[in-house]
């Protein structure tokens, strides 16, 4: 059963032999490379917060960083041998893009509301909430990760994607699928649904990850495990973000 994060399907269990690693993937190393690539996401996103601040532009950085980011993604998905390099260049690049997204937010906000709460810090003591509660969730066995439960999460993140690409597409023309975006009950209800189902991403990913180092993977998949959840850290955050901006912009 695949996990709904590309990152951590079935393939990353094969042909384990051919990158000579002489050192086996344990969960303490993947948790410290893990820590690694947010504090190097955490550095950009302030990074591009203060240019925002300064009055600088920001476009180059967030564009950069997706772009930056969408790449270095792809070649750890591919090469995974090279996750060391790659999962430290896409947590740089994914923190320009989020600091970015996360400032103009807060900018919007601030023009709107006189006491606008800071979003940014909200969204990411929620993210890291989350992730401190689906791993006691994990740890204790209160959700044991089954096949129904695998097979649930992949075709809800699947639709979810889909739904995404869909509004995207509309979006050239004109066009889009207005809940997504809207901030009414029915919007707010949407986004919540996300949050959910990215944190049961985190599960998933967990699952993965041991079943990966009962595999005795190379060493080298530690920080294939960490980019592993850092793609599933970030998405929470946006949809965290996105949900805060919501409940703020209604009335």
């Amino acid at each position: 059963m695949r996990s709904s994060n590309p990152a951590l399907s079935e393939n990353v269990f094969h042909n384990f032999e051919s990158y000579g690693d002489t050192t086996v993937m344990t969960v303490t190393g993947t948790a410290i490379k893990t820590m690694i690539a947010i504090v190097l996401a955490f550095a950009t996103a302030i990074f591009t917060w203060k240019q925002h601040e300064a009055g600088n532009s920001i476009q180059g950085l967030m564009i950069g960083g997706l772009i930056v980011g969408l790449i270095a993604a792809i070649a750890t998905m591919f090469k995974k041998n090279w996750a060391p390099i790659t999962t430290p260049i896409y947590a740089l690049a994914e923190g320009c893009f989020l600091g970015g997204i996360s400032a103009i937010i807060q900018e919007q906000l601030n023009a709107r509301m006189a006491d606008a709460p800071p979003i940014a810090f909200q969204a990411c003591v929620l993210t890291f909430g989350t992730l401190a509660v689906m791993m006691t969730v994990y740890q204790t066995g209160l959700i044991k990760v089954t096949d129904k439960l695998r097979m649930g999460v992949v075709a809800a993140t699947g639709g979810i994607a889909l739904l995404y690409l869909v509004s995207m597409v509309m979006s050239f023309f004109g066009s889009g699928i207005a809940f997504i975006h809207s901030a009414g009950p029915f919007g707010i209800a949407f986004s919540v649904f996300v949050v959910g189902l990215a944190a049961f991403n985190l599960l998933l990913d967990f699952d993965l990850i041991d079943r990966l180092t009962a595999s005795r993977a190379p060493k080298h998949m530690e920080w294939y495990g960490a980019f592993a959840l850092m793609v599933t850290l970030v998405w929470l955050y946006i949809e965290i973000l996105r949900l805060l901006s919501k409940l703020n912009r209604r009335d």
